[in-house]
């Protein structure tokens, strides 16, 4: 029997087949498929990779170079790029590439530590208020409001100097040379979870009317385990864009509070404050300035065009052709 002729309105061979093949892709081949069509996400990772491998890299760079980042040479101070400073010195004669590697270690390390805890933070609560609703969800959501609607810097330049051992705080607690990391951390978490749980909450209401997490319930799940094991894993795509957005903005964040001498404080070098202590040589030796400077601009626009990729590769509704 002869077979159909094809009409003008029938789809293409080819095109059924790529449909075909795309459906049948793998959700991570999927991902990654979209992800690596975002050009600008993609250069931006392998950047950040450097970047963490840069400061990973500092007792190495150390070991390499023969010279100790803590020491202070007054016949050095602000000597140009030599053999044996690839970089130059600072204003105290400290070599400024190791300097800068032991400084991206401090600003990475407060941006993914502050962005984690208020990740953390900002799901429990978002989990809580969309799964209960009613009066829990009013009353978590008027109080993340409150918070949004405080004065963010302000609040952060209040709180940042208050006197620890006011606080009742242990004594070696707060003699740690690392306390100011500890506490611009949790200052920033305190305050920085609320995007990820108004985006949680969101997420959760709509997948609580679910068919499993209504087939959960009528096992006789728990509400914690339902959370967890059931909404969680579904909700998981805001957290991580949130997140990674969220890491560019904090580390501005202590570039800032570094910069008016109340973030990481010396001799802990940091992006921020190897700003500050380069303020008045800007025209004397405005390397000093420049180098963090750049790192920091570097890394806060490679974190954004991430977040930007991560959130197209990861719904399914985007073709992934960005730019």
């Amino acid at each position: 029997m002869a077979s159909q002729p094809s009409t003008p309105n029938d789809p293409a061979p080819g095109l059924l087949a790529a449909e075909a093949k795309t459906a049948l892709q793998s959700p991570n081949a999927a991902f990654w498929r979209r992800f690596l069509q975002h050009r600008l996400a993609v250069v931006s990772f392998f950047v950040l990779v450097l970047l963490f491998l840069l400061s990973l890299a500092a007792p190495l760079i150390e070991l390499i170079t023969g010279v100790d980042g803590d020491q202070v040479n007054l016949f050095a101070i602000k000597a140009p790029p030599s053999a044996e400073h690839l970089l130059g010195t600072d204003e105290l004669g400290r070599d400024l590439l190791v300097r800068l590697a032991y400084g991206g270690q401090v600003s990475l390390i407060v941006g993914l530590a502050a962005a984690i805890c208020s990740a953390v933070i900002g799901s429990i609560i978002g989990l809580i208020a969309g799964y209960y609703g009613n009066t829990i969800d009013a009353i978590l959501m008027r109080f993340a409001d409150g918070i949004i609607s405080l004065p963010l810097l302000p609040l952060l330049i209040v709180l940042a100097a208050v006197d620890l051992n006011k606080l009742g705080l242990p004594q070696g607690l707060t003699d740690s040379p690392n306390i100011s990391l500890y506490r611009i951390v949790f200052l920033i978490s305190l305050v920085g979870w609320t995007t990820v749980a108004r985006l949680v909450r969101g997420a959760t209401l709509s997948m609580r009317t679910r068919e499993f997490v209504r087939a959960a319930e009528a096992l006789g799940a728990s509400p914690p385990r339902i959370m967890v094991v059931h909404i969680l894993p579904n909700v998981i795509s805001p957290i991580i864009v949130a997140t990674t957005l969220s890491i560019g903005s904090i580390i501005l964040l202590e570039s800032v509070l570094s910069f008016l001498g109340l973030g990481i404080q010396p001799p802990t070098p940091s992006w921020g404050n190897m700003l500050t202590n380069a303020l008045e040589l800007i025209w004397d030796a405005p390397q000093l300035v420049y180098y963090p400077g750049a790192l920091i601009f570097i890394t806060v626009i490679a974190f954004n065009f991430l977040g930007d990729g991560l959130q197209d590769a990861l719904d399914p509704r985007s073709d992934g052709k960005k730019q």
